[in-house]
């Protein structure tokens, strides 16, 4: 299977969203390949998923630490996306790895994300089911590291990469973060709390539900190596044969149509 692989730059999150779309678009018109493109964010960006609410949303703490704030394809909870490798996967759901059903697509991509991160040296688990029983607050939090879904990869129960799909007319699109250093919780003074006691009580909900690659091996990880580690894990699991490629023309032409009609436009951004 021949797929593209792209590096792109440390974009903002309306260009990263983008072009993760026009991606899509164009694989539907036969255009691209399937692609797999791995990035980052700049300035340090909050995500909300496809149907949160922007009430969850604390603007003033946002914009005083010079965040921005993007509403993603796909569904879920909000991510802080800062110190992290991010991916994106884009393909036709005839695609083999991203046919039947997103359970079954999703599961293809683990074995590729588990790979990747034990070549880091973590010792990674695949989160089978999601946890019965989990009280129904959980359920409303705001925090998507929080808790680990189906297929996700955790360490000692603790979530590390978190990951979306959208399957749309045009195809499959998933994407996830792997936080390589940082605080966690950062995330909890961009979102809306009753008081300072409940944003203290989500923070250190956090840190025992979630980690990152420096908490688990104590050292520094960069994102190249990151990176390097990502494509390993893909063409060993599931036999792909990257080209290292570029945004075509058209592609970014679009993206930064999307940006305008789309992910900088409070109308999308801004549900509640």
């Amino acid at each position: 299977m021949n797929w593209r692989l792209l590096y792109t730059p440390p974009s903002t999150g309306a260009w990263n969203m983008a072009v993760d779309e026009s991606i899509l678009e164009h694989i539907h018109r036969g255009e691209a390949l399937p692609t797999l493109r791995l990035y980052s964010w700049n300035p340090p960006c909050l995500s909300l998923g496809h149907a949160q609410s922007f009430a969850d949303v604390d603007m003033e703490q946002v914009k005083a630490h010079g965040w921005e704030v993007v509403r993603r394809l796909t569904g879920g909870r909000a991510i802080l996306h800062t110190d992290e490798l991010t991916y994106s996967v884009t393909g036709s759901a005839s695609e083999p790895i991203l046919s039947g059903s997103i359970l079954e697509s999703y599961n293809r991509l683990a074995q590729a994300l588990m790979f990747a991160v034990r070549e880091l040296g973590l010792p990674v688990e695949l989160k089978e089911h999601s946890p019965a029983g989990e009280p129904a607050t959980l359920n409303l939090n705001p925090v998507c590291f929080e808790v680990p879904s189906t297929y996700e990869i955790t360490v000692e129960g603790k979530k590390l990469i978190g990951s979306a799909q959208a399957r749309k007319k045009e195809g499959v699109l998933q994407h996830g973060s792997l936080p390589l250093t940082g605080d966690l919780t950062r995330i909890c003074q961009a979102l809306v709390f009753k008081d300072e006691a409940a944003r203290e009580h989500a923070a250190q909900r956090l840190l025992a539900r979630a980690t990152t690659v420096k908490s688990v091996i104590g050292v520094e990880t960069d994102w190249e190596t990151a990176a390097q580690a990502f494509v390993k894990g893909f063409e060993a699991q599931l036999g792909i044969r990257f080209q290292r490629g570029e945004l075509s023309r058209s592609e970014s032409e679009r993206a930064n149509e999307l940006i305008i009609e789309k992910y900088a436009n409070p109308v999308w951004t801004e549900r509640s």
